[in-house]
């Protein structure tokens, strides 16, 4: 083989500070601009699977090459195959909204580069995830008992699924702790959801190694707004615990992804109560809105739970990864994640003065992610954040009111937050006034084409879910930069091709 004929280069230091600060600005107004015109862009990327392979270079520069001209690439060839999730007209999933405080909060976390794997590795890191916490905790009154002042404390993960991953390690290592559990019976251990509940609790399970046919999805209906029933749950787990399996861990969900639907937590803690089963509480989206007095009521008996997550890289200004993770017990967590290896013993730990976070996650390494979560708090206030979802809910609150004012269109599920999921009502059902099969099937239909003509305009893009059957489509109002206009936009945009869309149907029956 032939090897590379390269004239020596003189080394440039990689961190040179004059030279940071001049590249940083360059960078700072490229993503100025990518704001101030991100409406011009195709909300969801509109780019052929391998268009980028195609277009970069088959090998890596061997020459160092300069900020204007990968920034250039960066406009020609990137940004083309990004689905804009900050633009105004980004309805789907749930919003990940950003802010100015999360992007500065960003750059000093990446900056000071730190590797917080315990208190020693760097002690602001440790200390102020744990001052952010406790803001947190009081700003959604959760119980005392979650505090670090009592057995508790929280932990900030990357995501739903590693918090899932590790109260789900927590809730095995205590039963088995607890009732001398053999290892052997792992295959009897069972998890309980609805299925509503979100697919990563699966994966989750998957990887803590419970059974596949041990994860209960337990069915909902339209009739209770897709809420978990305690009677529902309370005879799932009578039969297996007659069938000889062991109840280990419930999953309540407060914010739904489909509906946003909210499981009752008084009633479902009562059931798991009596079977000794860890209740973890996934509030990923909501949890932000409950920030609000008028949203707090949906956690009303929080303090019957084992341990509860919100993501603030949903809908609280902050960006991924942001996953904020209480528990009622930090032991239970940290007997089951713990490593002591010699090279990370020292006096503080030892001595168990300090909290060293990586008994308290999967991995050893871990973000300084309390620095921005520190930094929109006090960027914006609690004022501030409150008024960023009442903005929101108060949008949804308009778009469902017009919806609800045209008799084409229903709203599947009552609104909690800032999420409206409607369909078509198929004119063969309008007519008829009842629901048949036929009216069904062609509401879904009609309701699946709508969505794929408004998201093929590039200026709106929205996601789906099926419901009990029910195809809906989900609007989900929460993007940064979202305004009243965007939603008027949107709601002249459904009735258009709407208008259009039935005016076919009618010519085809």
């Amino acid at each position: 083989m032939g090897s590379y004929n390269v004239e020596p280069t003189v080394t440039k230091n990689p961190l040179n500070p004059e030279e940071f600060r001049r590249q940083a600005h360059l960078v700072v107004d490229f993503l100025a601009d990518y704001y101030s015109n991100i409406e011009k862009y195709p909300v969801c990327s509109q780019v052929e699977p391998g268009y980028l392979t195609k277009t970069m270079p088959e090998s890596a520069p061997l020459q160092p090459e300069p900020i204007e001209t990968i920034l250039q690439d960066v406009h020609k060839h990137i940004i083309p195959g990004i689905t804009h999730w900050q633009s105004p007209g980004f309805f789907g999933y749930f919003q990940s909204n950003g802010s100015t405080g999360n992007f500065l909060g960003e750059m000093l976390l990446t900056g000071f580069n730190t590797v917080g794997f315990n208190w020693l590795a760097s002690p602001a890191a440790t200390e102020l995830e744990m001052v952010v916490m406790e803001w947190l905790l009081k700003l959604l009154q959760l119980p005392k008992s979650f505090s670090f002042c009592s057995d508790g404390g929280g932990v900030i993960h990357g995501s739903t699924c590693e918090s899932f991953v590790c109260t789900l390690i927590a809730a095995r290592e205590k039963k088995l702790n607890k009732f001398g559990t053999k290892r052997d019976d792992l295959g009897k251990f069972v998890v309980y959801c609805s299925d509503q509940t979100h697919f990563s609790l699966q994966k989750a399970c998957q990887v803590v190694g419970i059974n596949p046919d041990n994860v209960r999805s337990i069915e909902t209906k339209k009739c209770m707004n897709f809420r978990l029933s305690n009677d529902a749950l309370s005879s799932v787990i009578e039969s297996d615990v007659r069938a000889g399996l062991i109840p280990l861990y419930a999953c309540l969900t407060i914010g739904t992804t489909p509906t946003t639907a909210v499981d009752p937590l008084i009633t479902l803690t009562d059931v798991a109560k009596r079977f000794d089963i860890w209740v973890h509480v996934d509030a990923a989206y909501a949890g932000s809105a409950c920030i609000c007095p008028e949203f707090r009521h949906f956690l009303d008996g929080i303090e019957g739970v084992n341990s509860f997550s919100f993501n603030p890289h949903k809908w609280f200004l902050t960006t991924l990864d942001c996953c904020c993770l209480w528990v009622r017990d930090r032991n239970d967590l940290t007997r089951g994640l713990s490593t002591n290896p010699e090279l990370l013993k020292n006096k503080a730990s030892d001595d168990k003065e300090v909290v060293d976070y990586k008994d308290w996650q999967i991995a050893l390494s871990r973000r300084f992610r309390a620095m921005k979560l520190w930094m929109v708090i006090r960027t914006y206030g609690v004022t501030g954040l409150q008024d960023v979802i009442r903005k929101h809910v108060n949008l949804a609150k308009r778009f469902e009111s017009l919806l609800v004012a045209d008799n084409r269109f229903e709203v599947v599920v009552p609104r909690n937050f800032a999420t409206v999921c409607f369909r078509i009502i198929s004119p063969l059902a309008l007519a008829t006034r009842v629901s048949s099969d036929n009216g069904e099937d062609d509401s879904n239909r009609l309701t699946r084409t709508l969505l794929e003509s408004l998201n093929g305009s590039g200026l709106v893009y929205m996601t789906h879910a099926v419901i009990d059957g029910i195809y809906v489509i989900r609007v989900a109002i929460g993007a940064t930069l979202v305004e009243e206009t965007h939603v008027n936009m949107l709601w002249d945009m459904v009735q258009e091709h709407v208008s259009d869309l039935l005016a076919k149907y009618v010519h085809i029956i």
